[in-house]
C-alpha cells in the first residue's frame, strides 16, 4: 500500500504542485496579513516569487538536498514563504514552536542537524543566540522582522531581505536549477520534520514524506469540505500538523485564501474582521466561543436573556431531533428560522462565525455537550481524528449528527482495533519514522500499522470512537477502569473551567486538578463583588472554590459514584503556552502535572 501513487492535479510532490498551481492562479489572492492595522493582500504570484527567491537564496549559500531548514516564528506570510522556498530547493522543513524555551530550541535544532534557521524577530533570535555554541552546524540565520536589530551585527545573522536579494540574483544566473530539483523530487523524499509535543522527555521528530503530504491533500473537498471559495483564519501554530494541513498544504491544492491572525491574543478580533467561511479549531477555542456567549448573556438585558433562552430551547429541540436521526417538525423548523434571524445570527456575528459554512474540531477530544450547543445555534462542527504519525484519518460524515464518533476512515485509510483496544492505522500517508530513534519507530510503526496509543472502538457502520489515551486509563484501587477524558471534557464545557486533569490511578476514589478560565471567573468575581488582587488570590477565594465545586457536582450527576470526582484543587498559577505544563495547543500535560503538583494531589488523599 505504501507504494501507491498519490497525485493531485497530476503532481506527486508539493513543490511540483505549488509551481503548477501558483502559475495558474497568478494574481488571485493567496493570503492576507495585517500591516499597521490594515489587511494587505498577497497574490499567488507574490507567494511564488518570494518562495523562489528564498529557494535560490538558500541554494546560493550551499543548501544541499536533504539539508534541514528550521522556521521559528508565529504564523505569518514569511513562514509559508520560507516553508515552500526550502522545499523548492530540496530542503527538509522543521517548524520550531515559538513558545519553546532556549533549551527546547537547542534540542530540535541539534537533533535535526539544522543548517539554516529562520526566526521571526529579536525575541526568537535571542533563543538561538543563547544556545549558538551548542548548535555549530547552523550556517546562517535569517530574521523576518529586523525591527530593534538595526545596530546588531553577527556574521551568521541577517534580515530576510538580504536572502531575497541574493536569491533573485542567483535565480537570474541559474534560471533552471530550482525547476530541475523540483522535477527530480520523488514521493518518498523526506519533506518535513514535525516534533511531537510529547508529555514526557524531549519531543520526537516525526519524519513526513512528500507522499504523506499529497495524501492529505486528497481530503479536500470530499472529506475536508474546503474549496477555492473559502476564507480561512490561520491562528494555530503552523508547526502543528493539523494547522499545516489545513492552512499550509490543502490551500495549495484548492486555492482557499489564508488570513493570518495578528497573534494569539487577537484571534477573537480577527475572527470578527475576517468572518471565515471555513474554520479548523481545537476544542479549547470552541470552549472559548461558548464562554464568550455565556459572559455576554450574563451582561445582557432581561429581554435579551429571555430571547436567548427561548431561542436555545428551540435550537436544542431541533438538535435533539437531528441527533436522533429524525427530521425536525415543520413547526420546529419555522421557529428555528425565526430564532436564527432574531438571535443566533447576532450570536454568530459576535463570534465572527456568521459566514462559516464548515467547521472542524480536532487535535483533542471534545465534549458532546459543546457539540450539541453549536448544533443548537445552527453550526454543525465536524470532528476529525488523526495524529502527527498518520495525518488526518477519520472525519464525520456530512449530515450525520451522531455526536461522540469521529466518523469513518477517509478513503485510502485502514483502521482496526487491536486485542488491547488500541487504534491501529495504515495508509499511504503514514509517517516514515522518528528521526534518530529507531527503537521508538519500531514500537510505533509495526508491519505497516501505526500504533496510536489511543483506545477506541468501531461501530457497525464503521464510525470510529476514541475513548482515551491507553496510558491515561485509570485503574482505581477497587479495580475499576476509568476513562478520565470523558469527565474532563464535560467539565471543560463549564464557562468557568479552562482545563482539568482527573487523578485516581491505584487510588480509592477520583480527584481532580482544575485550571479556571481567568476571564470568566474574574468577570464572575467582579459581578458578585468578590474581592481579589491577583490570579492566585482569585483561586484561593472560598466563593470561587465553591463556584468550581458546584460545577463539578453538576457534572458528577451524569456519572456513576465510582466515576465521579470526590475532591479537587485549583492550579493557582496562570499558565501560558510557554509553561511546560501545557502543550503548544494549550492542553494540560497529564504526566507533567501529576509530577509537578504531586503534593497538591496528595493533599486530596490524606486520611
Amino acid at each position: 500500500m505504501s507504494n501507491r501513487e498519490i497525485s493531485t492535479h497530476g503532481c506527486n510532490t508539493l513543490p511540483k504542485l505549488f509551481l503548477k498551481m501558483s502559475a495558474e492562479r497568478g494574481d488571485r489572492i493567496a493570503m492576507r496579513e495585517k500591516d499597521f492595522g490594515i489587511w494587505q493582500s498577497y497574490s499567488w504570484n507574490d507567494y511564488r516569487e518570494h518562495a523562489l527567491a528564498i529557494a535560490n537564496g538558500l541554494l546560493s549559500l550551499g543548501l544541499q538536498c536533504g539539508d534541514v531548514v528550521s522556521i521559528q516564528s508565529e504564523d505569518c506570510k514569511e513562514w509559508l514563504f520560507a516553508d515552500l522556498g526550502a522545499l523548492l530547493a530540496g530542503g527538509v522543513v522543521n517548524g520550531v514552536y515559538p513558545t519553546y524555551q532556549a533549551r527546547q530550541v537547542k534540542h530540535t535544532l541539534a537533533d535535526s542537524s539544522c543548517r539554516f534557521l529562520f526566526v521571526e524577530d529579536e525575541e526568537q533570535l535571542d533563543k538561538f543566540l543563547e544556545v549558538e555554541n551548542e548548535v555549530p552546524g547552523i550556517a546562517r540565520v535569517f530574521v523576518f522582522d529586523w525591527q530593534g536589530l538595526r545596530e546588531f551585527a553577527h556574521k551568521k545573522v541577517a534580515p530576510i531581505e538580504e536572502l531575497y536579494e541574493a536569491g533573485r540574483a542567483y535565480g537570474k544566473q541559474h534560471p533552471e536549477r530550482v525547476k530541475r530539483i523540483v522535477a527530480d523530487g520523488r514521493p518518498d523524499d523526506l519533506a518535513v520534520l514535525i516534533y511531537t509535543s510529547g508529555t514526557t522527555g524531549m519531543p520526537k521528530g516525526a519524519m513526513i514524506s512528500q507522499r504523506y503530504i499529497m495524501f492529505q491533500m486528497q481530503l479536500a473537498p470530499d472529506s475536508v469540505r474546503q474549496s477555492e471559495d473559502d476564507e480561512l483564519l490561520t491562528y494555530l501554530p503552523l508547526c502543528h500538523v493539523a494547522e499545516r494541513i489545513f492552512s499550509g498544504w490543502i490551500p495549495v491544492a484548492n486555492g482557499a485564501t489564508i488570513n493570518f491572525a495578528e497573534g494569539p491574543e487577537t484571534v477573537v478580533q480577527n475572527l470578527v474582521e475576517v468572518s471565515p467561511t471555513y474554520m479548523f479549531a481545537v476544542p479549547r477555542v470552541l470552549e472559548k466561543f461558548y464562554s464568550r456567549v455565556t459572559t455576554a448573556m450574563s451582561e445582557a438585558t432581561w429581554i435579551g436573556r429571555q430571547a436567548f433562552d427561548a431561542a436555545m430551547t428551540i435550537g436544542m429541540r431541533r438538535a435533539d431531533a437531528l441527533i436522533a436521526g429524525e427530521k425536525p417538525t415543520i413547526v420546529t423548523r419555522i421557529l428555528f428560522q425565526i430564532a436564527d434571524r432574531v438571535v443566533f445570527r447576532n450570536v454568530k456575528k459576535l463570534l465572527g462565525l456568521n459566514r462559516v459554512r464548515s467547521m472542524m474540531s480536532g487535535a483533542a477530544p471534545i465534549s458532546k455537550s459543546l457539540l450539541k450547543w453549536f448544533l443548537a445555534i445552527g453550526i454543525l462542527v465536524d470532528e476529525g481524528y488523526g495524529q502527527t504519525e498518520a495525518g488526518i484519518v477519520a472525519i464525520t460524515r456530512q449530515g450525520d449528527f451522531r455526536l461522540g464518533t469521529v466518523g469513518p476512515a477517509v478513503a485510502g485509510v485502514d483502521i482496526r482495533i487491536s486485542d488491547e483496544g488500541e487504534v491501529l492505522l495504515r495508509s499511504p500517508g503514514n509517517f516514515s519514522g522518528y528521526l534518530n530513534q529507531p527503537e521508538k519507530t519500531a514500537a510505533t510503526l509495526v508491519d505497516g500499522w501505526v500504533h496510536t496509543g489511543d483506545v477506541g472502538s468501531i461501530d457497525s457502520e464503521g464510525n470510529l470512537s476514541i475513548i482515551d489515551r491507553l496510558k491515561d486509563i485509570i485503574i482505581t484501587a477497587g479495580g475499576k477502569n476509568i476513562t478520565p477524558s470523558v469527565f474532563e471534557n464535560e467539565l471543560k464545557f463549564s464557562p468557568y473551567i479552562s482545563d482539568a486533569v482527573v487523578i485516581g490511578d491505584k487510588r480509592k476514589y477520583l480527584s481532580c486538578l482544575v485550571m479556571i478560565d481567568q476571564e470568566n471567573v474574574e468577570h464572575y468575581a467582579q459581578t458578585n463583588a468578590i474581592p481579589f488582587t491577583n490570579y492566585k488570590s482569585l483561586c484561593a477565594n472560598e466563593k470561587i472554590v465553591a463556584l468550581i465545586s458546584a460545577e463539578i457536582a453538576s457534572v458528577n450527576k451524569g456519572f456513576s459514584s465510582v466515576e465521579s470526582v470526590k475532591d479537587f484543587r485549583l492550579i493557582d498559577v496562570l499558565l501560558t503556552a510557554e509553561d511546560e505544563e501545557l502543550t503548544p495547543t494549550m492542553k494540560l500535560k497529564r504526566s507533567f502535572v501529576n509530577e509537578k503538583y504531586s503534593s497538591l494531589i496528595e493533599s486530596m488523599y490524606r486520611g
